[in-house]
């Protein structure tokens, strides 16, 4: 299974369905969001395929509309980060910055933990667990999403065009 990930969009809708298509073309077959959305128009765009998302510290003002938009659409709100199974492999979300949040969900040594809040893309392993940030579609010199092979444990880096 081939995931999409994406993380501070900013509410630029367009940049984030340019990605989104980007991703679906590379062959995501569900979508990842760090948080910092901004908007449930977000949430609608992202929605296109099986989506999971968690809030960022620009949502923390709209987080009943975004709640209420991933229920319209089906989407899966981990609010201020969770856990979910794919592929089995567990996958971990969170914005990033606040480490109450990141804390246990390292300490529960996923396979995966994607975070996202420093607009700077990273890969690395903490433990057993490999650590994610996509890059941004916002405030960053080159905007960034990543596509994750969660059987093959590949991942490539996309350019999302300005």
């Amino acid at each position: 299974m081939r995931i999409g990930i994406l993380s501070d969009t900013h509410n630029h809708l367009q940049r984030t369905e340019r990605a989104v298509e980007l991703l679906r073309g590379a062959g995501a077959e569900a979508l990842f969001h760090c948080g910092d959305l901004a908007s449930p128009e977000i949430v609608n765009s992202c929605a296109v395929l099986p989506f999971y998302f968690t809030f960022g510290n620009h949502d923390s003002d709209m987080v009943r509309i975004l709640e209420q938009s991933a229920e319209e659409q089906g989407a899966h709100c981990l609010h201020w980060g969770g856990e979910v199974t794919l592929a089995e492999k567990q996958i971990a979300l969170v914005h990033g910055h606040i480490t109450r949040d990141l804390k246990p969900l390292l300490e529960a040594q996923p396979d995966y933990l994607l975070t996202g809040h420093s607009h700077q893309q990273h890969d690395f392993h903490e433990g057993t667990t490999r650590r994610i940030n996509p890059g941004a579609l916002f405030r960053a010199k080159v905007f960034t999403v990543a596509m994750l092979d969660l059987k093959t444990d590949d991942l490539q880096w996309l350019e999302v065009p300005k």
